[in-house]
């Protein structure tokens, strides 16, 4: 069975309501099961027809135990500084030098909050609102994505 077959069997899964699909063709032999319980990527397995072993993956059984660790963090108060881009989160201008803003720092609008690596530019990034720093929600070298959030501003 060519790749391209295996890839529509896959969509066709994902897509609909079936939870099990098992398809014969010659010798190979393809058994698609998708996880009921979080979304995941479909285990896909060819083997030969004298074979019987079936692969039944471990991380579905754990994973309820695993949502049911999370823990939703509190919507933080004050004015959120968000990152405008995706890129390496660092703190201070350069390794062992001072922070731009510790938590209790008064930072005016304008101020350099941290700068953010992106594609070996270094941007700073500037404070939009004047306060007290109560929060940094990321740790120094940390990546980033575009919105996530930075700094919490009372």
């Amino acid at each position: 069975m060519d790749l391209r077959k295996l890839k529509t069997l896959i969509d066709l899964v994902a897509e609909s309501d079936i939870a099990e699909l098992e398809v014969t063709e010659g010798e190979s032999k393809v058994r698609i099961v998708k996880s009921s319980a979080m979304p995941q990527n479909q285990m896909v397995m060819m083997q030969p027809q004298g074979m019987q072993a079936q692969y039944q993956p471990a991380a579905p059984a754990a994973a309820p135990a695993a949502a049911a660790a999370v823990v939703v963090a509190a919507e933080p108060t004050g004015y959120v500084v968000k990152s405008p881009m995706v890129g390496t989160f660092y703190r201070s201008s350069a390794p062992g030098s001072a922070a731009y803003v510790e938590v209790g720092s008064t930072v005016k609008e304008g101020d350099t909050l941290c700068i953010i690596e992106a594609m070996k530019l270094l941007n700073e990034i500037d404070s939009d609102k004047a306060g007290v720093v109560t929060q940094i929600l990321v740790e120094n070298g940390q990546p980033v994505e575009f919105g996530q959030p930075l700094f919490v501003i009372g």
